[in-house]
């Protein structure tokens, strides 16, 4: 795995960092396929109900390195991390900003957790570009329509306050303490057993717009996975004994 792409374990739950603080974390294409083999990583491991995913030196990430976009064009990988990202929970942890492609990976994430004073913005159009890693139909899903067209037209950020009244930011955590409390966060949601956890967030994710009919037949083939698990019979049994249960991932 590349050297610009830390991964710390923490029982059940991974903690990944983006590990180029001299360039605000901003994305070439070893960062991005570094951050793919770590989310594929993840994904594969049993042993793993969910991620938090934090930026190192006081930020999370300026997005694209437009350095090397200019040298080499887009980063190699980054376009499968955006459209696909995590079949676990990911918790975004933002420190300092989010900004641009930054904050669209902050969206790939299923929530966010920010200090105090972060800004999250994408500002693209005020370098020639505009917001193509999904920021443009995901963000409207997060706040209100005239909030994120003002966001991607005028390249202003917003903070992490205002994120958090407009529902885009879970929770809010104080300077230099995100990564703590969506570790926090993503330790309460490995508590539960890993297979409905990921189910729950597929069926969530995938059901956003559908009619109902459609949403049963969607969440239909999730029933015996999950239902049929070994994680199933542990559950009740835990239950019944009065003890904590000892989750699989099977």
């Amino acid at each position: 795995m590349a050297d610009e792409i830390l991964v710390e374990k923490h029982g059940r739950v991974r903690l990944i960092t983006l590990n180029r603080p001299e360039a605000k974390n901003s994305v070439n294409t070893s960062l991005a396929q570094g951050l793919t083999a770590a989310i594929e990583e993840i994904d594969s491991d049993d042993g793993v109900t969910a991620a938090v995913l934090t930026g190192a030196g006081g930020g999370f990430s300026a997005g694209m390195d437009l350095k090397a976009f200019a040298k080499e064009g887009p980063p190699q990988g980054f376009t499968e991390f955006l459209q696909n990202g995590s079949k676990k929970p990911l918790i975004a942890a933002v420190e300092g900003f989010a900004l641009a492609g930054g904050l669209e990976i902050a969206l790939t994430c299923d929530l966010i957790v920010a200090a105090k004073g972060v800004r999250l913005g994408i500002p693209e159009v005020n370098v020639g570009l505009f917001a193509a890693g999904g920021g443009l139909f995901r963000l409207p899903e997060r706040v209100p329509y005239g909030v994120a067209m003002e966001m991607a037209l005028t390249s202003d950020p917003i903070t992490a306050e205002q994120a958090h009244e407009l529902g885009l930011v879970s929770r809010l955590a104080e300077k230099g303490k995100a990564a703590e409390v969506a570790l926090e966060l993503a330790e309460r949601i490995a508590r539960n057993a890993p297979l409905a956890v990921a189910a729950s967030k597929q069926v969530i994710r995938q059901t956003r717009g559908m009619v109902e009919e459609d949403a049963w037949k969607m969440q239909g083939p999730l029933l015996g996975k999950v239902f049929m698990s070994e994680d199933a019979k542990e559950g009740p049994r835990a239950f019944a004994e009065k003890r904590a249960p000892k989750w699989s991932g099977k």
